[in-house]
């Protein structure tokens, strides 16, 4: 078997509560149990699966994804990681 490469793990944080973005360590540990598999297998398979996309995301999906983010009084985003400009 060959050995594990440490560019090729990821850390996972377990949450003091579980919720929509995370669960405790004991949630984790029990999912593990019932599937009959370890943590590492569990968290995987809990794991929605990534579906390739056509690249950019559209104005109408970044307008959709800011929607859904709760709004503050006074806040402003700048990311050059969407590029909202057409092709």
């Amino acid at each position: 078997m060959p050995a594990r490469s440490s560019t090729n793990q990821i850390a996972f944080r377990c949450r003091t509560v579980d919720g929509a973005t995370g669960v405790r360590r004991e949630t984790a540990e029990h999912l593990a149990e019932y599937l009959g598999v370890d943590e590492t297998q569990a968290i995987h398979r809990a794991l929605p699966r990534y579906v390739p996309d056509d690249g950019q995301l559209r104005a109408a999906q970044i307008r959709q994804i800011k929607k859904q983010v709760p709004q503050r009084a006074r806040r402003s985003v700048r990311s050059s990681l969407f590029n909202t400009e057409p092709a």
